[in-house]
């Protein structure tokens, strides 16, 4: 379970929060839904611990991964290389077999996220959309239990779109084989399809407040449903 109570959050005179309450059950995919300058990536930042809430209090499990809007990678890497350098960044120093652990961790990612033919390719190489995928191989690493995706599908052409998204939607359904229970994933998006296609609930949020929180299944028109909230 994720929790949120009472959040709230300013950056000077400008409130970029406020009194924001969720409750977000294990296994289940969030979207985030709100207009350029919503509260999006500021309540997600607050969710990995990267900035504190002004008051409220965050519960999250110990375990994230994390994706960023500007996906930072190292270009001169290779992936394989790269993912490997990440992994030993974030596995426990006292891990038993840690070497045979990383190794074998970065190859089953590598074959999940299907980045196996440009895994002996320079980061420099790759287009935005297997760019993208080497950043969620990176989220995955160490088994999150909550994954917090921020406008994954940014700068991508159509055909990267239908591949990241097909992919986000494998791994709600089995996130990896050997975890045993069930990966949260939150997506922050401005793109009401991706919301459509990929999310058991959306919450849209619009100058910092939650304006609407429904399952999707419950939304007949979600067009129409943000034009309400937001206007």
């Amino acid at each position: 379970m994720v929790s949120l109570l009472h959040i709230n959050k300013s950056f000077g005179p400008q409130q970029v929060l406020r009194d924001i309450s969720l409750q977000i059950p294990a296994g289940q995919v969030l979207g985030l839904l709100g207009p350029n300058g919503a509260g999006k990536s500021t309540l997600m930042k607050i969710l990995i611990g990267l900035w504190n809430a002004d008051s409220g209090t965050v519960s999250a499990p110990p375990k994230i991964g994390y994706l960023p809007e500007n996906n930072p990678l190292y270009d001169d890497m290779y992936v394989s290389e790269y993912l490997r350098f990440m992994a030993d960044m974030t596995l426990p120093k006292s891990l038993a077999h840690r070497s045979s652990v990383i190794r074998t961790s970065v190859d089953s990612l590598i074959e999940q996220v299907k980045l196996t033919p440009e895994r002996h390719k320079h980061i420099r190489e790759l287009s935005k959309g297997y760019r993208q995928r080497v950043g969620l191989a990176q989220a995955l690493l160490g088994e999150p239990d909550l994954l917090i995706l921020d406008e994954p599908t940014t700068g991508l052409d159509p055909n990267q779109l239908v591949e990241i998204r097909t992919l986000i939607r494998s791994l709600a359904k089995s996130p990896l084989a050997t975890r045993q229970s069930p990966m949260t994933i939150i997506l922050s998006t401005h793109i009401m399809q991706e919301v459509r296609e990929m999310c058991d609930r959306v919450i849209i949020l619009d100058h910092g407040s939650v304006k609407a929180d429904l399952p999707i299944d419950k939304i007949k028109d979600l067009e129409t449903l943000f034009h309400e909230a937001t206007k």
